[in-house]
């Protein structure tokens, strides 16, 4: 007789992630297909000018989370939350939804708008919580470019 283990991973039966990425648009068809334009994983913020900051200043880059889930054997209502976590390891509130899954192979998309003050270079995580367990993980990296084009004093 087989002993049921212990470490079983809470998502064993579902549900499953076959989506998650961050892009500018999502386009959704009258059948309910959905297209992802622009996928994203890094954004470089570049300053142009005279006396370009030394540090990243804060910037905003409009970008749709878009997670789409396959029941297994998951059935019912369940909570969906999306928190950022900066490169300092800081948390921001976390965006929350609900979502009903059907069990079997149907599924359902979850659209968070990420508008978000990016305030340092490096690694922004996104977790992603179903009902309180680590779904996945979305990793955003921001870069800072710095072109200065010379001083402002008068050329001779």
């Amino acid at each position: 007789m087989a002993k049921a283990s212990k470490d079983v991973h809470p998502f064993e039966h579902g549900p499953y992630v076959q989506v998650a990425a961050f892009c500018e648009r999502v386009l959704r068809e009258a059948d309910g297909v959905i297209s992802l334009i622009r996928v994203v994983d890094v954004i470089t913020h570049t300053e142009r000018g005279v006396n370009v900051p030394q540090d990243m200043p804060e910037v905003r880059y409009p970008l749709n989370l878009v997670l789409t889930l396959k029941s297994g054997r998951a059935k019912g209502r369940h909570e969906v939350s999306i928190t950022p976590e900066l490169p300092s390891g800081e948390t921001l509130p976390s965006m929350i939804t609900t979502v009903h899954l059907e069990g079997d192979g149907k599924g359902v998309n979850v659209f968070s708008k990420i508008d978000i003050p990016f305030t340092l270079e490096g690694l922004y995580w996104f977790n992603v919580r179903f009902d309180e367990d680590l779904l996945t993980r979305l990793p955003l990296q921001i870069r800072y470019a710095r072109l200065s084009t010379g001083s402002a004093g008068p050329q001779q």
